[in-house]
């Protein structure tokens, strides 16, 4: 395993957000929703997320999430991906979310 520094550590901007539409994504080749999240002064962003294993779309809004905010946008299939959405693969190699416990503000970061 490679080790990072401090300095390294910070120009991640892992930031909460608060889920809150989710669509289906049929074109995606893997089994994905379509996520709006509201990253509160990071504006509200949108994600591609294959968490359909272990999660239903009327469940999802209002969650808390974790994402990374500062990756390049990227297309999947006809949709761009504005953030990463984070989270643990389970003994499948399906997704369950990193989330957090309690409520806090949209937009704080992980420290």
């Amino acid at each position: 395993m490679d080790t990072i520094n401090w300095h390294d550590f910070e120009k991640v901007e892992l930031r909460v957000g608060t889920i809150l539409e989710v669509a289906d994504f049929p074109q995606a080749r893997k089994p994905a929703y379509k996520i709006t999240v509201d990253f509160g002064p990071f504006g509200i962003k949108q994600s591609s997320a294959q968490i359909t294993k272990h999660y239903s779309k009327e469940e999802l809004p209002g969650r808390q999430i974790v994402g990374v905010i500062n990756f390049p946008k990227k297309q999947i299939a006809n949709f761009m991906s504005e953030f990463l959405v984070t989270g643990f693969a389970d003994e499948n190699g399906d997704i369950v979310l990193a989330a957090v416990d309690k409520p806090v503000p949209n937009g704080s970061k992980l420290i």
